[in-house]
């Protein structure tokens, strides 16, 4: 065998020891890593949350992370809290709301706070206010969650039901809950300071939903009525 025979040989034995490839169909390659990503994506998620439903960023309508921070929101605002807070948000809301005319008892949003309270009629409507507001919040006042026309009627039904602190008890008031004055006068604490000075939110209050600040113990309050 001439030595052009022999190289010609060597090589020939070499070529049948490289490896054939075969070249990937056309976007195979891309999508087998893709999905690669995909799983490994989702298998690094926290336990339960793996097997959730994800959105990514490119989203149309109210899905993606637009959806997700609507539902976040309205899940915290069907948590809720206790009545009082409730209560308190309601009438915050109230606060400008004036007698029409003024000294009149009467102007189509009182005439709504006297709905709260059954056999209600225009007259001083600081109680409609306050039944109006625990109603609204889910917790009306009286055993039959009838409302109260009267200051000394809500002070009797919390004290029968064991929801009334005297005023110096050494029960501090909380935001959201009720202050009354003897059977004068009603309203909501809306936050106390460290001193003890109360701020308040006060139906028929110069004729008026009106916010007030009032000393340690209210300025004479006589007691305080936990909504919850």
């Amino acid at each position: 065998m001439s030595v052009e025979n022999v190289l010609a040989r060597i090589a020939e034995l070499d070529r049948t020891l490289v490896p054939k490839t075969t070249a990937p169909a056309s976007g195979s390659g891309s999508s087998a890593f893709a999905t690669m990503l995909q799983g490994q994506a989702v298998s690094s998620l926290p336990s339960g949350v793996a097997g959730a439903t994800w959105t990514p960023l490119g989203f149309s309508g109210a899905t993606g992370v637009a959806g997700l921070a609507t539902a976040a929101m309205t899940s915290v605002a069907g948590a809720g809290g206790t009545a009082g807070a409730r209560a308190l948000s309601f009438a915050q809301a109230e606060v400008g709301v004036t007698e029409q005319p003024p000294g009149s008892n009467d102007a189509p949003r009182i005439a709504q706070y006297r709905q709260s309270t059954a056999g209600s009629g225009v007259g001083p409507w600081c109680s409609y206010f306050v039944s109006w507001a625990a109603q609204q919040a889910g917790a009306p006042l009286g055993e039959a969650g009838q409302g109260f026309g009267s200051v000394s009627a809500v002070a009797a039904w919390a004290q029968r039901t064991g929801r009334f602190d005297a005023a110096g008890s050494g029960t501090p008031p909380a935001a959201g809950d009720l202050i009354v004055w003897g059977g004068e006068h009603i309203g909501i604490v809306e936050s106390v300071d460290p001193d003890g000075t109360l701020h308040t939110i006060e139906g028929n209050s110069s004729n008026a939903v009106t916010r007030r600040t009032h000393g340690a113990y209210g300025d004479g309050a006589t007691g305080f009525v936990r909504l919850g």
